[in-house]
């Protein structure tokens, strides 16, 4: 194992949306190379899904320690800041021993990433962080559908969860990406039907993976992996 003088450093991987070999050639290396692999998951009986593509280039190593804080999924910010509290003493640990650590996350760790909320605690403790951008899941699907996302000044707003700011600005964007898609219902479908402009709507499931999904219009029982675009013509 790599000893860092003076403390470890926390370096957050974005392993993209599932295909291995959507991954960087420097989240590779790092993942090949550093000490420690940390992969939260959702819960103690579940498999962290950004392990699960990075785990081959794990085979061939026997001297990584893996740590897997479980992140839930649920919307008790007091639940949540006990959980990312915990993982950061866990994560803290090993940085104050020397070590290294990759946190490895889905899509990029800039966009909508539980690791924002582990940096924040790992610099207010002074530590070095590191981060390392990996592919996005709707960059995945526009290229599995081959559209182009915006061209020249068009403009485009990503959406986590429908609501009425959405509502608002919706008429002045010309691409919509909504993530995790279903959990918008109806609401989403409503809003868009309200407008008068041509649109083309792309629903996308496991993008990039052996069970990818793409159909047109909305998809109703997606799951939580589940993006949906919508491209609206002049």
């Amino acid at each position: 194992m790599v000893f860092r003088l003076g403390g470890g450093k926390l370096i957050g991987v974005g392993v993209g949306p599932g295909d291995s070999e959507l991954l960087t050639l420097k989240a590779v290396r790092i993942i090949k190379s550093v000490p420690v692999i940390c992969a939260p998951r959702s819960s103690k009986n579940k498999p962290s899904k950004a392990l699960s593509i990075i785990r081959d280039m794990l085979t061939s190593r026997d001297d990584y320690k893996l740590l897997e804080p479980v992140f839930p999924m649920t919307r008790d910010i007091s639940e949540l800041e006990r959980h990312w509290d915990e993982a950061a003493r866990l994560v803290a640990s090993e940085l104050e021993k020397g070590y290294d650590v990759a946190f490895v996350t889905l899509g990029d760790p800039s966009l909508y990433s539980t690791f924002s909320y582990l940096q924040e605690r790992i610099e207010n403790l002074g530590f070095e962080v590191e981060m390392v951008p990996g592919v996005t899941s709707f960059a995945s699907c526009a290229a599995s559908a081959s559209m182009a996302l915006v061209e020249g000044d068009e403009i485009l707003v990503v959406v986590p969860r429908v609501d009425e700011r959405f509502k608002k600005i919706a008429p002045h964007v010309d691409t919509c990406i909504i993530m995790k898609s279903p959990r918008s219902g109806s609401e989403i479908e409503d809003i868009i039907d309200e407008d008068p402009r041509e649109k083309k709507i792309v629903s996308f499931e496991n993008c990039s993976m052996r069970n990818e999904t793409i159909q047109e219009g909305f998809m109703k029982n997606g799951n939580y992996l589940s993006t949906t675009i919508i491209k609206f013509k002049k």
